[in-house]
């Protein structure tokens, strides 16, 4: 009888693991798993980056857009008559309300804050809005401050319900714009909307006619009045949260969107300027900031430069951002406060510091170069 000793001794590979090779297999086993979790997590973190950066493009392309496509349209009614551009405006929807005041103009560039020069920048459009021809309506006799109705040599294109801008044929100190509504009342010839007149009563239903805002001396013949229909008021700014966000006036009621409407998220930085034509020639010769005060000044403004600064929303956990994001602004341009970059071109450094942790995100610069094309075709 064989004992359990011989039967061992004859198949000596049956006799199983050792410790040290179980250890060993535990090891390379442990190192398997460590190389394929760094893998994935390389693969993954590749991923996350990848797809965050999409966001940011499909962001700052988007906001991008927006603020192309209503400065495009920028002006409209409201640029007809270039020799109004710059005139203070100022209506008011109740009279216990407070007052809108605005310049007549195209697109207002607020600079920054106070404290920051190179904080975001604020965007204001002016545009008017009607499915009707808009021609400026020259008054044939004049209109004190009383009455409720302009009479015009036509009135062509006026609907009950649009937004107008008075403008004074001569402007100066207590002679300024003022914003009405159009009002039809057929109970008196005087309130009837007609071929040579343009009623604007205050009623229920428009409070926009408040006579106390017009000018004391009212408006002279030859004055003439500007069509905005549903007139566009909007205003574009950088929320606390980093988005992109839109603050419009209401031709209904006259509030203002509040809070304002955030559009697109991880927006950081907005930066505008003025392409001015300096020298008459219709060509821009230079981009700044600094917001025209005069008639000549707004005259002189035929573009509008954007950038917009998006973030990836994906938090790295080393520093990927080591200075500012720059804007290319091209070799060639005329503009205070740039550096050489990209070798012979120029760029402004636009500021991101403001966002916690910033070195640990990516930031991506879109930017544009907008035509005031109602300011151009009616120059």
């Amino acid at each position: 009888m064989r004992t359990a000793q011989s039967i061992f001794s004859k198949h000596p590979s049956q006799r199983g693991f050792t410790l040290v090779e179980l250890m060993v297999g535990l090891v390379l086993g442990l190192l398997t798993v460590l190389v394929i979790s760094q893998v994935l997590a390389l693969a993954e973190g590749k991923k996350r980056t990848i797809t965050m950066g999409s966001d940011a493009q499909v962001n700052g392309a988007l906001s991008l857009f927006t603020l192309q496509r209503d400065v495009q349209m920028a002006g409209y009614g409201a640029a007809a008559s270039p020799d109004a551009l710059g005139c203070t405006v100022t209506g008011k929807y109740d009279a216990s309300g407070a007052s809108v005041v605005f310049p007549l103009a195209p697109v207002v560039i607020t600079n920054g804050t106070s404290t920051d020069t190179n904080a975001p920048d604020t965007i204001t459009v002016l545009q008017g809005r009607t499915t009707n021809f808009s021609a400026p309506m020259v008054l044939k006799e004049d209109h004190p401050q009383s009455s409720n109705y302009f009479e015009v040599t036509s009135s062509f294109g006026a609907v009950v319900g649009n937004m107008m801008i008075a403008v004074p044929k001569v402007q100066g100190s207590g002679l300024a714009c003022t914003l009405f509504s159009v009002t039809n009342n057929t109970a008196s010839p005087a309130t009837t909307l007609g071929p040579t007149r343009v009623p604007h009563a205050a009623t229920a239903a428009s409070k926009w006619n408040q006579n106390s805002i017009f000018p004391t001396s009212g408006y002279a013949s030859g004055s003439y009045l500007l069509n905005m229909g549903s007139m566009v008021y909007r205003t574009y700014s950088i929320s606390s949260a980093n988005s992109l966000q839109m603050a419009e006036l209401s031709p209904v009621n006259g509030v203002v969107t509040d809070p304002p409407l955030e559009l697109y998220p991880q927006i950081v930085n907005l930066q505008a300027m003025y392409g001015k034509d300096t020298n008459g020639d219709g060509v821009v010769d230079t981009y700044d900031n600094v917001t025209p005060t005069t008639n000549a000044g707004w005259l002189q403004v035929l573009a509008i430069r954007i950038a917009v600064v998006a973030r990836s929303n994906q938090y790295e956990k080393e520093n990927v951002t080591a200075s500012a994001p720059q804007w290319d602004v091209g070799a060639n341009a005329t503009i205070t406060g740039t550096t050489t970059c990209h070798g012979a071109s120029k760029c402004i450094s636009l500021k991101v510091s403001h966002v916690p942790e910033w070195e640990h995100y990516r930031f991506k610069v879109y930017d544009t170069i907008v035509p005031l094309r109602n300011v151009l075709w009616n120059s």
